[in-house]
């Protein structure tokens, strides 16, 4: 999935020379947390909820509150700012977006198109959102855990039998995080089982894989068989 398809597109921008005053007065009527700061329609930098904050935290509590007002409203953006941000173009991955700003310890950041023109903004909330339409879960259903050997056909296996058993598959991840060499870690997550042969999908799966949950969302069950740390 690409970054143009889940970023925020109404992108609410402050120019360099306003002041901090109404740039808090931006953050709170858009509900956002972050303002690209333009300059002549180019983005020069970011100011953030806790820029602001951090900027007028110092001497609040020795100024009276209409100082406090005078003062915030004398300061500019480009003040407290941060200059040279950081982007992503928008035919990023997500996972390229989520290791850029996970690397960068930022919660989000402008999204640029092939012009450099800013198109939108992606946050931790929206691959938040991703993350939640890829894994399936707002079908709820059933997610079984399984460790098998890094080889072809071993997942065929686990998804035969769970077609067999009348479950819709609605998404399979797989990772090779803490994982012993030779093997990895499948995620499958799967509606519109037939509940009567859930038990013998238990014993099937048991017989081809190493079992490390099963979680039945419908009925709030969940079982842990095993350590996912190197499981």
């Amino acid at each position: 999935m690409l970054v143009r398809e889940w970023m925020s597109k109404q992108v609410v921008t402050v120019d360099a020379d306003e002041n901090m005053q109404h740039a808090i007065g931006l953050l709170k009527e858009k509900n956002v947390r972050m303002l690209p700061v333009m300059e002549k329609s180019k983005l020069v930098g970011i100011v953030t909820d806790r820029d602001l904050k951090r900027a007028s935290a110092s001497d609040a509590t020795t100024l009276e509150i209409h100082e406090l007002l005078y003062l915030i409203s004398k300061i500019k953006v480009e003040d407290v700012m941060t200059s040279k941000p950081i982007t992503v173009p928008w035919d990023f991955t997500l996972e390229e977006a989520a290791d850029v700003l996970l690397k960068n310890k930022i919660s989000g950041t402008p999204v640029t198109d092939s012009q450099g023109e800013i198109v939108g903004v992606i946050t931790q909330s929206d691959i938040f959102k991703s993350l939640i339409s890829l894994s399936g879960i707002g079908k709820r259903g059933i997610q079984i855990a399984v460790q098998l050997e890094d080889q072809p056909g071993s997942m065929k296996q686990i998804t035969d039998a769970i077609r067999s058993a009348g479950g819709r598959m609605v998404s399979v991840l797989t990772s090779y995080e803490k994982v012993p060499d030779g093997f990895r870690n499948v995620y499958i997550r799967f509606f519109d089982l037939d509940r009567n042969k859930l038990e013998t999908l238990k014993e099937n799966v048991f017989k081809l894989s190493k079992v490390l949950y099963i979680i039945d969302h419908r009925e709030n069950k969940r079982e842990i068989y095993a350590s996912l740390d190197n499981a």
